[in-house]
């Protein structure tokens, strides 16, 4: 009998949820790891440049990846019973956070307002990392609670039955994009649509109607963007010719970007002798850390990165399709959105393939509240992972 691509052993581990369930977790590591060092890397001159030590913000990643580890590794004990029931009270607290950026507590940076002060310290905190957090633990319950109103009949429903039906989750939902909106933070803004409409589309929400939904969301970010000045010149910049004027304005920190990594080659001029982290490239530490990695580690590097980004998002759709309840289905398929979703983001705005959205690499971007969430977002994943039984029998060895 031939053979079958499933017949090769490497093939074969793809398909494996023990493989995928370590796989997994081996690649949120090494990202972490990596993010620590090319932050390390990329903040050095820039801090010591500041009067700080250069080993400021390194540290700060190592500290909040070692809190999120460990926090990561408790979420992933608890039963997946628990999560179904504090699903509302977390999206709650999350949307009481994402509110204070509204208060005097709030605090603007990069011409967005979604970070909150702690008070008592010169930190700052920025909740729609919870937010994404708190979606992906609350979706899930919400949506299927709101399916099984519908019944048999969902593809027959009219609007009126599906937002009665799905009354709960609009609120909710829309409560939650609203503030995010409120906050000025387009790129988060467009992560939680994705979230949103992935998780209603593996739910069973009507497809039809989610369609509709989906062209309304395209238009509120367009309008969005219309409505911005500085949105607008961001796009036009993304998808125009830079004049001389502009290079030194609304496209210099794409085109250093774009430099960096042009500038990288096939294997990178070596860790630590990036050329624009001299306070060339603006955020070369978080939102364009991939580009210093594309300079340092050249072309190598980078398709490392985005190997374990695929090995990730691959781990997390398989052990979605192997579930054995609805809501670790739907959950699982949030976590890979966010994930996924936002790395292909934040190296297509790297690229010059998308215009500047301000959203950070996953476990590689500095940033305590992103790396933070990111980590226990892995850990509730692993979590719903280990009630397959295969990967179950293997952890209760241990």
């Amino acid at each position: 009998m031939a053979k079958t691509d499933r017949d090769n052993p490497g093939i074969r581990s793809l398909f494996n949820p023990l493989w995928c369930y370590h796989g997994f977790r081996m690649s949120v590591l090494g990202l972490s790891v990596f993010g620590v060092i090319m932050v390390f890397s990329s903040s050095a001159v820039s801090s010591a440049s500041e009067g700080k030590s250069p080993f400021t913000d390194s540290l700060g990643q190592v500290v909040v990846c070692v809190c999120g580890l460990v926090a990561g590794v408790i979420v992933s004990m608890l039963p997946v019973e628990l999560y179904r029931k504090s699903a509302l009270a977390v999206m709650v607290g999350a949307l009481g956070l994402q509110a204070l950026t509204l208060t005097p507590l709030g605090v603007g940076q990069y011409g967005n307002n979604g970070w909150i002060a702690v008070p008592g310290t010169s930190a700052t905190f920025q909740p729609a990392e919870v937010t994404k957090l708190a979606l992906c633990v609350w979706m899930p319950s919400a949506l299927i609670a709101a399916r099984r109103i519908l019944g048999d009949h969902a593809r027959r429903a009219t609007w009126k039955e599906v937002v009665s039906a799905y009354r709960g989750v609009i609120i909710v939902y829309g409560a939650a994009l609203l503030l995010v909106i409120g906050g000025k933070d387009l790129g988060t803004a467009m992560i939680v649509m994705l979230i949103g409409f992935v998780s209603m589309l593996v739910s069973g929400f009507p497809g039809g109607k989610l369609a509709v939904i989906a062209g309304v969301g395209i238009a509120v970010v367009v309008a969005l963007v219309a409505s911005s000045p500085n949105r607008r010149e961001r796009v036009l910049a993304a998808y125009s010719q830079c004049t001389a004027a502009d290079a030194q304005e609304i496209c210099y920190q794409s085109m250093h970007a774009r430099y960096a990594i042009a500038s990288g080659g096939f294997l990178g001029v070596g860790l630590g002798n990036s050329r624009e982290k001299w306070n060339y490239l603006p955020a070369a530490h978080n939102d364009f850390i991939f580009a210093i990695i594309g300079e340092e580690t050249g072309f190598v590097g980078c398709a490392m990165v985005i190997l374990i980004f695929v090995i990730l998002g691959w781990c997390l759709l398989f052990s979605a399709m192997q579930a054995k309840d609805r809501y670790s289905a739907i959950a699982l398929m949030c976590v890979a959105t966010w994930f996924v979703g936002q790395a292909l983001v934040n190296i297509g705005v790297v690229v010059g393939i998308f215009p500047v959205f301000g959203v950070p690499l996953p476990f590689v971007s500095s940033g305590g509240s992103s790396m933070l969430a990111c980590l226990i977002a892995s850990g509730f994943a692993a979590g719903l992972m280990r009630q397959q039984p295969q990967i179950k029998a293997d952890t209760s060895r241990l």
